[in-house]
């Protein structure tokens, strides 16, 4: 269904109910069954927001009600990018600082130290620079990792992984990472019953951890900012995007994208420059309700706003 017929399908769906309800009787919790549109069932409320997107000034997550984005947002856009690669200072750094955009780019220090003034310049433009790891550790099914592999670490190798690259990128650029994205999306050490899984360590060290490669945005109000969802934007249309840029609206979720590098070539790997050119253009526009931001941006504004997190900081000030 192309997004006209959607917004066509919508209209008569909420005209249909309100007759159904009669005059002055239509209800903002009557339920509206728009699967068609690949929704599912929403209240008349949440199929007017989309509808009409520049007409709420406040809108409720799905998830949890009370949840609202900041300014009158529906939803937030963070666009990240992995492994410090020579195109994301040379290609992506100069298209987003064109719209005034600000990413969030997961470093490994060696590639950093490379090109080292050019990510500072990228940093003090305030972009993000996150951590991605020393060695960028994955699990031995990866033949790239196989003398690295994450079956034969333990938790005290991926902390020290973590804080070195921490170390290195502060001496290099003058930052500290706060937020970090998983190597290949794997979160163990270990092998067999000796797994272990190293979420609780970037919990610890961490405002947030990206995993890789997922399908779905991040519910807000209750995600777990050390275990984000990651959505691939290599190779991918703008079409494609606007689809998951959709349903993430429709939910008032946080859609986190997750590329590597950056180029006009359609290649495995590389996130298409009419694709991030179009990402901004539209996300960018107000009527769209879009919060484009870094992942500790957003991170931030959850973490303040969850109650699980609330809860935690009180008992810790109360120590």
């Amino acid at each position: 269904m192309d997004s006209v017929t959607r917004r066509n399908f919508l209209e008569t769906a909420v005209a249909i109910t309100a007759l159904a309800a009669g005059p002055g009787r239509a209800s903002t919790d009557d339920r509206i069954d728009v699967g068609a549109t690949g929704y599912g069932t929403r209240s008349t409320t949440e199929v007017s927001n989309m509808v009409q997107p520049g007409k709420p000034k406040v809108y409720e997550s799905t998830v949890r009600p009370g949840f609202t984005w900041p300014e009158g947002k529906r939803m937030a856009i963070s666009m990240s990018f992995d492994d410090a690669r020579p195109s994301q200072v040379d290609v992506a750094f100069p298209l987003l600082e064109d719209f005034g955009v600000k990413a969030t780019f997961y470093v490994c220090p060696d590639n950093l130290e490379k090109r080292v003034d050019d990510w500072r310049a990228l940093a003090s433009a305030g972009h993000e620079l996150g951590n991605h790891t020393v060695s960028h550790p994955c699990s031995g099914n990866f033949e790239f990792s196989r003398d690295n592999a994450l079956e034969n670490y333990t938790l005290k190798d991926m902390e020290k992984e973590m804080l070195e690259c921490n170390r290195r990128v502060e001496k290099a650029c003058g930052v500290v990472p706060a937020t970090f994205a998983y190597p290949c999306g794997n979160t163990f050490v270990g092998h067999g019953e000796g797994v272990h899984s190293y979420v609780p360590l970037v919990a610890k060290h961490f405002l947030a951890g990206r995993g890789f490669p997922s399908e779905w945005h991040n519910a807000p109000a209750v995600c777990d900012l050390a275990q984000l969802n990651g959505v691939s934007f290599d190779g991918l249309d703008f079409n494609t995007i606007l689809g998951l840029i959709d349903k993430a609206r429709a939910d008032g979720a946080w859609l986190v994208l997750a590329g590597h590098d950056a180029g006009d070539e359609e290649a495995r790997q590389v996130t298409r420059c009419d694709t991030l050119r179009a990402v901004c253009e539209y996300a960018l526009e107000p009527d769209h309700g879009i919060w484009l931001d870094t992942v500790a941006a957003v991170a931030k504004y959850l973490r303040d706003w969850q109650p699980e997190n609330k809860k935690q900081r009180k008992k810790t000030e109360t120590r």
